[in-house]
């Protein structure tokens, strides 16, 4: 069964910020949702990840722009499985894994002579895969697979 979705009536009161840390985290939710949409089109940026950042960044700064973001067609169930679940899509876990195989061998071919950087790379790159293999997919709770 699907969590509710929040309506304006039931989110929280909006945390209380000073006018210019308002504008920073709005200006920081608008960055980030292009950011997120190119990274949809574009084939390495991450447009998940700064979606997130956008909609954590407009849930202090301005309810509306939040909750657009939390029922948009496109993006509104990744963010609510996230916020919900801390659910990944399988898709997206396999893309990222793959990913950090591919960061950690072009590493290791560059730095070659440095065994060093190769060794603390592959050991940050492994302990973000271990974390991220492990959270649920998204579904998971809500009875769908």
């Amino acid at each position: 069964m699907d969590h509710p979705i929040p309506t304006v009536r039931q989110r929280a009161v909006l945390p209380v910020l000073g006018r210019s840390a308002r504008h920073l985290m709005l200006l920081l939710g608008f960055v980030c949702t292009a950011v997120g949409i190119a990274g949809l089109i574009l084939p390495l940026l991450p447009g998940t990840v700064f979606l997130l950042i956008a909609a954590w960044a407009f849930s202090r700064s301005s309810e509306r722009l939040h909750l657009w973001l939390f029922h948009h067609p496109r993006f509104g169930r990744t963010i609510r499985d996230w916020h919900y679940y801390r659910a990944i899509p399988t898709g997206a876990k396999l893309l990222a894994i793959v990913m950090m195989l591919g960061s950690f061998i072009y590493v290791a071919i560059t730095c070659r002579d440095d065994w060093l950087i190769t060794a603390l790379v592959g050991a940050t790159l492994a302990l973000v895969a271990i974390w991220i293999a492990t959270r649920p997919n998204a579904g998971q709770g809500r009875g769908v697979s």
